[in-house]
């Protein structure tokens, strides 16, 4: 993945610069933060999906103290 076509959620808020990016190719998924465009995670799919499962599934979420 070296040039990159990102797309941002609807939910961005007009193009504001606080908004998650991505960007997908045959090699896999990139993932940034628009205010800190040169910070970019590579994942895959398979990785990517497990993880937006797990987290609508609430496994990520804080017990109470």
């Amino acid at each position: 993945m070296h040039e990159h076509t990102w797309q941002r959620s609807s939910f961005c808020g007009g193009g504001g610069n606080n908004c998650i990016e991505v960007a997908a190719d045959d090699s896999g998924i990139a993932i940034r933060e628009s205010l800190e465009p040169g910070a970019v995670l590579h994942t895959d799919r398979v990785a990517l999906r497990t993880f937006i499962c797990g987290v609508k599934r609430g496994h990520f979420d804080r017990l109470p103290n």
